[in-house]
């Protein structure tokens, strides 16, 4: 994946306060951190944060350019976002170096068709690799092509990009394929259901 530069600037302004009026500006709050230096606080661009993220998710690999002329390759490790808004509140950034081996959780996305009348369960969603910092792949694809019932996707099966190493178990269930309910199978649920409804008492007027 791509490197994306991003411009930053120092933070002199902390707590709630300090960040609200960061965020009114159009920017984001900020920490970078990592290989023992003491943490930097920064802000960001709002729009190109959020534009870059949604491309790359946690794998997108940014050059920040701090305003006071430092330059450094940092990772998303982990984002607070607004869930009314769908913006970010705060982000903390992990300090990375080319050619540095890091372990990130990668989205899977399921390729192919299973076999007709099947329904495919995505059991994992993500998936823990070790890659160089700047060459992490986006997503991983898992293929479930003409997979019958009873069939199972494993971790170990997943193909994997040139320089990237699974970290999680090679057993690890990926995704599951069971055959699909027949209307046979829907009408008998249907009718068990009300067999087992509970009858309401009548209700005796009084005399």
């Amino acid at each position: 994946m791509s490197e994306v530069r991003i411009s930053a600037e120092p933070r002199t302004e902390f707590g709630k306060g300090g960040a609200r009026r960061t965020r009114r500006a159009g920017k984001v709050p900020a920490v970078l951190y990592g290989h023992g230096e003491a943490p930097r606080h920064i802000s960001l661009p709002a729009r190109e944060l959020a534009a870059a993220i949604r491309r790359g998710g946690l794998t997108q690999v940014f050059d920040i350019a701090i305003s006071d002329g430092t330059s450094m390759l940092a990772l998303p490790k982990a984002i607070q976002r607004d869930p009314i808004r769908d913006t970010f509140d705060h982000v903390d950034l992990l300090v990375v170096r080319r050619g540095e081996l890091v372990t990130v959780d990668v989205p899977v996305v399921l390729v192919g068709t299973a076999a007709p009348d099947t329904m495919v369960m995505h059991e994992q969603q993500r998936l823990s690799v070790t890659a160089d910092a700047t060459k992490l792949p986006d997503h991983l694809d898992a293929s479930i092509e003409g997979l019958t019932p009873g069939a199972h996707v494993t971790a170990g099966q997943v193909r994997l990009p040139e320089g990237t190493e699974l970290a999680a178990d090679p057993d690890l269930v990926i995704a599951v394929v069971t055959g699909s309910p027949t209307a046979a199978d829907l009408a008998g649920e249907t009718a068990e259901t009300v067999e087992d409804a509970p009858v309401a008492e009548a209700e005796t007027a009084g005399v």
